[in-house]
């Protein structure tokens, strides 16, 4: 099966053996020289700079792939392939790996194949949909059920959610779990479990995860432990409480022996400048102490992002249908107009309704900054709590004449960061590279981390911004997550591993985004695959869907 080579020293028994259970369609050789030998191959990836995902030095080589399977890496010789890209002057690297993204969540409400574009386009293979807590194992079936059935274009992995789970079994109630419903959470996070998620996810700002001790999340994470899973969270108040919300992760996963990751993590407001260093700091030394703790970042300097007028929490609120701006906008001028109504606004968007969840209450006022408002744009990148301060009034007064100002037409980011938090959280050796995205084809306030995420880390920050190098943008956007996740098949140009390829332009590459155009695609990708078939050819989607359900996976 192997060919010889003259002047080579003879293969040994053991290593032959080793090529025979590796289960390669095509023998290859490894030569001290780094000259590969294979026979044939669907597809043969010539002269690009592979980034191979461990985080080493770049080298100039080749990769042959049969079967969906990468057959080899290095100098490829005496080498037939049905079709032959010749990447010179391109890098190429594995796929990349989302370990937050909403965008699939929308696949039930679309017609027809579902390609994400605005993924494929940034070379981001695999998506990890259910983090923040948000589904239970019945809305994950859903979802995976219209994946399968529609066809995508990229993998998908998934979280079982803790707020699913909780809501599924308890509703929404402000409570602790009876022994008995504890009992049945822990038996929806088997579920997931054996659906092939690849772990626990919370969302503790949010309810009703909010309503929730500790001792409830360690214990089902407890479940995850057998199945060899992770704990991801959103943590409990990301804004007043940072430092402690977010090691709460750190320990529910060191409690539960399992590994635990924080979910989007960032320093938000402006009371929180400096602390990102901080955590930095705390999260090195658990690891060091031998606790495995991830992170994942996007990378920009603000957080979710909508319209101002949407984070207004009416008496209403849960039977509201028509959350236009044009109705929001009718629904404040009447209530301006009676000022108990006014003061009932104000306390229920500031508290909460019985103590439930509401923006302002989540993140403060001095979170907020504005990123779009067409009719006066003297007040971009302007905070409401320092506008509120300069006019000598109360911030909710300055919320709602901005809207009477702007007829709604006003965005805001629900959590401003400053770059050198930012920046500390991107160069972390262990926080992986995420998108939190939504998919743009939905009718509410996007986010350009949506379209533009790693595109932007490959171009902005690794590239322009010299913060890392790029062997380390492409570890955090490979390797890392293919670890993390346990998706070992993944992540690596490797021999053996799946060939889930991205090709793009080390020069160009950058995201197009923004906060007022956060449609606009990234640029610079020119070949994706996915499975060993092409997605993205020559820079033009084509409509393939080779992507699949990707289940966690024994090492």
């Amino acid at each position: 099966m192997i060919e010889r080579v003259s002047g080579a020293e003879s293969v040994s028994r053991k290593f032959r053996r080793y090529l025979k259970t590796a289960c390669l369609s095509t023998a290859i050789l490894t030569l001290g020289c780094g000259v590969v030998l294979a026979k044939d191959a669907d597809i043969l990836i010539r002269n690009g700079l592979i980034v191979d995902g461990n985080g080493g030095q770049p080298y100039k080589g080749d990769i042959a792939i049969k079967d969906g399977v990468i057959q080899a890496v290095g100098k490829i010789k005496n080498i037939k392939a049905r079709t032959v890209v010749d990447a010179k002057g391109y890098v190429v690297s594995p796929g990349f790996i989302d370990p937050h993204t909403h965008i699939p969540e929308a696949i039930e409400h679309l017609d027809g194949k579902f390609l994400s574009e605005q993924d494929i386009r940034q070379g981001v293979t695999t998506v990890i949909i259910g983090p923040d807590g948000f589904k239970s194992p019945e809305e994950l079936r859903a979802i995976l059920a219209a994946a399968k059935a529609k066809g995508t274009s990229q993998n998908y992995g998934c979280y079982v959610g803790h707020n699913g789970v909780r809501k599924a079994v308890m509703g929404n109630v402000q409570r602790t779990p009876s022994a008995q419903e504890l009992d049945a959470m822990r038996a929806q996070v088997r579920e997931g479990m054996d659906l092939g998620c690849v772990g626990l996810s919370s969302g503790l700002m949010y309810e009703p995860g909010m309503f929730s001790e500790p001792g409830e999340i360690v214990e089902l994470a407890k479940v995850v432990k057998p199945y060899d899973g992770i704990y991801d969270s959103h943590s409990r108040n990301p804004v007043k409480h940072f430092l402690q919300s977010e090691l709460e992760t750190a320990e529910i996963g060191i409690k539960a022996g399992i590994p635990a990751n924080l979910g989007h993590v960032k320093a938000v407001g402006l009371g929180n400048e400096g602390k990102a260093i901080e955590l930095v700091g705390r999260v090195d030394e658990l690891i060091a102490k031998g606790y495995p703790i991830t992170g994942d970042v996007y990378p920009y300097d603000g957080a979710a992002t909508t319209p101002l007028a949407a984070i207004l929490v009416y008496p209403d609120q849960a039977s509201r249908k028509d959350w236009s701006p044009e109705a929001a906008m009718t629904r404040l001028r009447a209530t301006l107009k009676d000022a108990k109504a006014v003061a009932q606004l104000k306390d229920h968007s500031e508290n909460g309704i019985n103590g439930g969840f509401s923006w302002i209450k989540a993140v403060g006022y001095d979170s907020m900054r504005i990123v779009d408002i067409p009719s006066h744009p003297e007040l971009l990148d302007k905070y409401i709590s320092l506008l509120a301060q300069e006019r000598g009034e109360d911030p909710f007064k300055t919320l709602t004449d901005l809207l009477l100002a702007t007829d709604g037409k006003l965005t805001i980011t629900l959590g401003a960061i400053k770059d050198p938090d930012l920046h500390a959280m991107l160069k972390a050796p262990w926080a992986m590279i995420s998108s939190d995205g939504s998919h743009i084809h939905g009718n509410y306030a996007l986010h350009p981390r949506s379209t533009g995420s790693f595109a932007r880390v490959l171009g902005h920050y690794s590239r322009d911004l010299k913060l890392f190098s790029l062997e380390e943008a492409v570890r955090k956007m490979t390797s890392l997550p293919a670890d993390t996740l346990r998706l070992y098949d993944r992540g690596r140009l490797q021999a053996g591993k799946v060939a889930d390829i991205a090709i793009f332009d080390p020069a160009t590459i950058i995201d197009k985004s923004t906060y007022m155009e956060p449609r606009t695609l990234a640029v610079g990708m020119n070949h994706v695959l996915v499975n060993g078939e092409f997605v993205l050819r020559n820079g033009k989607m084509t409509e393939a869907v080779p992507g699949h359900f990707v289940a966690r996976q024994k090492k």
